[in-house]
C-alpha cells in the first residue's frame, strides 16, 4: 500500500513537471515571435529630407520638406511605417511677426518631457545686405506631435554670422544634447587640390563648400554652449578614399560646389556615428556616407567604404538622388532602418521617401542595403 501511494505521488509530480514545462515552452515561443510586413519603394510621400518620430505609442511620425506644406511644414502618420495618412501642415511661416520668410528645409521634430521640438531651417527675415541666401535654424514647440508648433523664441536659434541649414539634435547617455548642422555653400570658397584641378581644367575659377558643425545645446533650446567645431568637410586631398565621390558635382561641370550636409549623429555600441550627404541635392549624384568618433564632437574619421547609399542606375536600376537620411531602431533594437529621400523615373523631380536596412557589422563597418525599389520587409523585434 505505500509503494502504490509513493507511486501515485510520483505520477502526480512527473504530471505537473510536465505540464510546467509544456507552459514555459509556450511562453518562450510567444516571446520570440517575429512580426515583419513586405512593402515596395518609394514609400507613397513625396518628401525631400524626410524625419521619422517614434511616439512610443505604436504612431510614427513623418516631418519633412515640401510634402504639400506652404511657407512651412506638414506631417503624415503610420502604425506600420509603411502605410503614411496625411495628418495636417503642422507649422506656417512667414507670417506677418515671423523671423522667417522662405525656404522651409529639413524639419526634426523630438520629443521631449512630453513636449514636442520642432528643429528647422528658414531664411531669416533679418538681411539688410540682401544676401541671396540667408537662412538660419529656427526651433518651434507643440504639445503635440501633429502640432500646431508655435516659435520658441522669435528669433533664430542663434546667428554664426554665415548661413546654415539641416538641423540634427543628439542627446547623449549624460542627457547633455548637441546640435549638428550645415553651413552651406554660399560666399565659402575654399582651397583645396579638388579646386586646384578644377581651375587648372578650365572648369571652375572658385569651389564654394558646405561643412558639418557641431555644438552643445542650451537644455531649454533656447540658445547653445560655446562655439560651434567644425566635425566634417569635403575632403581636401584629391587622392583621398572620399574625394572622388564626395566630388562628383565638380568633376562632372554640375556645380561649383561641393557639399557636406544632411547629417545625422547617433551612438551604437560605444561609437558615435555621423552619417552625411555630399554632391548637388537636385543633381543624381546625391549619395550618403559616414564616419565615426569617440565623443560627439569628434575628431571624426571618414569610412574607407563610403558612399554607403547612392544610385543604383549603373546596375540596372532607376533611383538617384539619394541622400539626407535618418537613423532609427524598432522597439530600441539591433534592427535598424534608414530613412532618406531619392529620386525615379516616375517622380521625375520630386523627391520621394524610401526605407531601407541599415546594419553595423562586427568590425563597426556600416552597411546599407539600398536603394532598394523590389519587394522587402520590415521586421519587428
Amino acid at each position: 500500500m505505500i509503494f502504490r501511494n509513493i507511486y501515485l505521488q510520483t505520477l502526480i509530480l512527473l504530471w505537473i513537471l510536465q505540464v510546467t514545462l509544456y507552459s514555459c515552452k509556450s511562453e518562450e515561443k510567444k516571446e520570440v515571435k517575429v512580426r515583419s510586413e513586405t512593402y515596395s519603394n518609394p514609400l507613397e510621400v513625396q518628401f525631400g529630407d524626410p524625419y521619422v518620430l517614434d511616439n512610443g505609442n505604436g504612431i510614427y511620425y513623418m516631418y519633412g520638406t515640401g510634402g504639400g506644406a506652404k511657407d512651412g511644414f506638414s506631417v503624415y502618420s503610420s502604425n506600420n511605417l509603411i502605410d503614411w495618412k496625411y495628418e495636417s501642415q503642422v507649422y506656417h511661416g512667414n507670417t506677418e511677426n515671423s523671423w522667417n520668410v522662405g525656404h522651409f528645409w529639413a524639419p526634426e521634430v523630438y520629443k521631449i518631457n512630453n513636449k514636442f521640438y520642432l528643429f528647422f531651417s528658414a531664411d531669416w527675415r533679418n538681411n539688410p545686405t540682401k544676401e541671396l541666401e540667408n537662412f538660419r535654424i529656427g526651433v518651434a514647440i507643440s504639445d503635440n506631435p501633429t502640432g500646431p508648433f508655435r516659435d520658441l523664441t522669435g528669433e533664430p536659434l542663434f546667428d554664426p554670422g554665415y548661413p546654415i541649414i539641416d538641423a540634427n539634435v543628439f542627446k547623449d547617455e549624460d542627457g547633455q544634447n548637441y546640435l549638428f548642422y550645415s553651413r552651406v555653400c554660399y560666399k565659402h570658397t575654399v582651397t583645396s587640390e579638388i579646386a586646384d584641378w578644377a581651375k587648372k581644367e578650365g572648369l571652375y575659377d572658385t569651389i564654394e563648400e558646405s561643412w558639418v558643425y557641431g555644438v552643445k545645446l542650451k537644455s531649454d533650446f533656447k540658445g547653445i554652449i560655446g562655439d560651434p567645431v567644425v566635425l566634417l568637410r569635403p575632403s581636401e586631398k584629391i587622392n583621398s578614399k572620399n574625394a572622388e565621390w564626395e566630388s562628383k558635382s565638380v568633376t562632372s561641370n554640375e556645380i561649383n560646389r561641393r557639399w557636406t550636409e544632411g547629417s545625422f549623429t547617433f551612438k551604437y555600441k560605444g561609437i558615435y556615428y555621423i552619417m552625411y550627404s555630399s554632391n548637388y541635392y537636385l543633381g543624381p549624384n546625391y549619395a550618403v556616407g559616414y564616419a565615426t568618433g569617440s565623443s560627439p564632437l569628434g575628431p571624426f574619421r571618414k569610412a574607407d567604404n563610403n558612399p554607403v547609399l547612392e544610385k543604383n542606375t549603373s546596375s540596372g536600376g532607376e533611383v538617384t538622388g539619394t541622400g539626407h537620411n535618418m537613423v532609427f531602431s524598432l522597439n530600441g533594437g539591433d534592427n535598424m532602418y534608414t530613412v532618406y529621400h531619392g529620386r525615379t523615373k516616375k517622380s521625375g523631380l520630386n523627391r520621394v521617401v524610401f526605407l531601407d536596412e541599415l546594419k553595423i557589422l562586427d568590425d563597426g563597418k556600416l552597411i546599407i542595403n539600398g536603394p532598394t525599389t523590389d519587394t522587402t520587409s520590415i521586421v519587428w523585434d
